[in-house]
């Protein structure tokens, strides 16, 4: 097993440095000067070109590349001119409001999406669940920020009840939560079902209702377990989405992670700052692949064993 995670890790190390080196080159092919944006339409042209020659700009493309990893293998992400702050001091304070967003999402994905999809599963012909179908169809077809819009239109501007901005509190949470939520919800759902239904009609689950078990007991114990594998394989999946969704999700709500960050550092053409997020969403969403694997060994021995 230990080798297996060396292995997996090794991996890891050469997806993020691919992946930072191809982001490194698209960011310096978006259209607009740097140092002119930052500085904003009054600055003069000497001090666009300082600017420029103190972000590296004025050197060629491929010291500015190998700068930049270097300056990576030693743990600095380099410094945020739109800021004027190092670019960890500029994502730190961002970095734990999308881990919540991202940590709500899956949790609410998980629970209503494995419970409904159990209950899908286990009763296919029942009105509850052909409806529920239904619905799984329809949230896969609306897109995360018109279906954010409906949320606030909803429940912050007809009812009142729940803020459309702001962060800091758990009811401030939930709309931005169900938006990035809600198509990882009808896909977990859906593929809970069908993994239930395969197994519903093995005869070691009619042998444990022979024998009189709770049906919690039964759902948990001897039907739940063989339908993990393909429930965390989606949830690890859906984790690009996630991160993809807080972009737009983050902005709608005004919401303070990382997400709203880019938009601002792709604004300004803040290439350090562009560098230091991309490094973050690859590092998160490889970490959690990882992780997916390693919950294999343990849902299911024989993959352990291979």
């Amino acid at each position: 097993m230990s080798g297996y995670v060396v292995k997996k890790l090794c991996n890891l190390v050469f997806q993020v440095f691919l992946v930072v080196s191809l982001m490194f080159i698209l960011f310096r092919l978006l259209p607009g000067n740097p140092a002119s944006l930052i500085l904003g339409p009054g600055a003069t042209q000497a001090e666009v070109d300082n600017l420029r020659e103190a972000m590296g700009l004025n050197q060629s493309l491929g010291v500015q590349y190998v700068n930049y990893l270097k300056n990576l293998l030693s743990g600095d992400l380099g410094f945020s001119y739109s800021y004027n702050q190092p670019v960890f001091e500029v994502i730190q304070n961002r970095i734990i409001p999308t881990l919540q967003l991202m940590a709500g999402s899956i949790l609410v994905s998980v629970v209503i999406g494995v419970s409904a999809g159990i209950f899908s599963g286990v009763y296919p012909d029942s009105k509850l669940s052909k409806v529920l179908l239904m619905l799984w169809v329809c949230v896969l077809a609306v897109p995360n920020f018109w279906l954010g819009l409906v949320l606030v239109q909803i429940f912050a501007v007809k009812l009142g009840i729940l803020p459309a901005i702001g962060y800091g509190s758990f009811s401030a949470m939930i709309l931005p939560v169900l938006a990035i939520a809600a198509r990882l919800i009808a896909l977990v759902a859906r593929i809970t079902r069908s993994a239930v239904m395969e197994v519903v009609n093995e005869e070691y689950v009619r042998f444990a209702e022979a024998k009189g078990m709770q049906t919690w007991v039964i759902i948990f114990r001897h039907i739940l377990r063989p339908a993990l594998p393909p429930i965390v394989t989606m949830v690890g999946m859906q984790a690009g989405y996630l991160l993809g969704g807080s972009v737009v999700i983050e902005n709608l709500f005004s919401y303070p992670g990382m997400g709203q960050l880019l938009l601002a550092a792709v604004s300004f053409r803040d290439y350090e700052l562009m560098q230091g997020i991309t490094f973050f969403f690859v590092l998160a969403f490889l970490s959690i692949n990882l992780v997916v694997d390693l919950l294999y060994g343990q849902i299911d021995p024989r993959i352990r064993l291979e």
